[in-house]
């Protein structure tokens, strides 16, 4: 492919089948034959998509993965730069959900390169609209920690999210975190357990999350995306001010700003912001005031 000099390439995200190949999406047929390169997440698979399409890559094939994601980065923006259209494709759906993508996309923009996309297949959206759970307001949170008492703490940040919330998890820790999810969200809380989507052995067990923990114990196999239930709004708690500074608190160290911790909290609690200022600053003070006369005693 010929470029004008001068000009700067193009980046395009393509979504990949998650399972039936022909979810395809039309433009990705094309955009594969005439990219000048194509970075893969696994170019094996990318070797046996472009068979299944009956097509072939013209273009230059690279891997770009987790583990070489941050060194392959500046040679993909480097040909970009150069006038180069770059595609890049993951395993399955879309780039950067929870797949290589969000550090290309962010070193593009930032060289003002232009971004689009060849939308495609998404296990979250996919899972969601079979979950039968309320789909007009939701939040996906990927995969959780490994470790249970991480994971835990994640779950227990989230626990009075109101939106129905999207998982993804790997089928041999599936039954740890439903169980996580049953202690922390409750086990009447329902869920929807999606497995094999779009593929032949394609499964969607819903139930309280009590009984799909004892369901998953037996052992459950393939590509796994959970959809909880949202926390049940019951309005405006009322909370104490320790209540009020722990949930700050969490958020802070979620990596929230404190103005901005304060102020989700405030409007969760139905509380005026002033009002969870105040508590957050009585509660520095009697830190403070606790470590001083401790100073004092010794």
């Amino acid at each position: 492919m010929t470029h004008v000099t001068g000009t700067t390439g193009t980046l395009v995200l393509a979504g990949t089948p998650i399972g039936d190949v022909a979810d395809a999406p039309p433009r990705l047929a094309a955009e594969l034959e005439t990219a000048d390169v194509v970075a893969a997440e696994d170019t094996r698979r990318l070797r046996r998509l472009t068979q299944a399409l009956g097509i072939h890559t013209t273009g230059r094939v690279v891997s770009y993965f987790e583990g070489n994601e941050s060194a392959r980065t500046p040679e993909l923006v480097e040909a970009l730069t150069g006038g180069a259209r770059v595609l890049l494709v993951t395993d399955a759906g879309m780039p950067s959900v929870s797949d290589p993508g969000y550090r290309l996309v962010a070193a593009a923009v930032e060289k003002d390169i232009k971004v689009t996309a060849v939308p495609g297949p998404s296990a979250v959206l996919t899972a969601l609209a079979l979950s039968a759970l309320p789909v007009d307001r939701f939040c996906f949170e990927g995969f959780l920690p490994r470790k249970a008492g991480e994971r835990l703490g994640r779950l227990r940040e989230v626990a009075d999210e109101r939106r129905t919330m999207v998982f993804f998890e790997a089928p041999h820790r599936l039954d740890d975190t439903l169980a996580a999810m049953a202690e922390v969200f409750g086990a009447d809380r329902r869920a929807a357990v999606c497995r094999e989507l779009t593929k032949t052995y394609e499964e969607v067990k819903r139930g309280p999350l009590g009984e799909l923990a004892v369901w998953a114990a037996e052992g459950v196999r393939g590509e796994i995306t959970v959809v909880v239930e949202g926390a049940a709004d019951s309005g405006p708690e009322e909370l104490d001010a320790a209540e009020l500074v722990r949930r700050v608190q969490v958020r802070e160290e979620a990596g929230e700003r404190r103005k901005e911790a304060i102020a989700a909290v405030a409007a969760d609690a139905g509380l005026p912001k002033r009002e969870v200022f105040d508590a957050v600053v009585a509660a520095k003070n009697a830190a403070r005031t606790g470590l001083a006369e401790g100073k004092g005693l010794s």
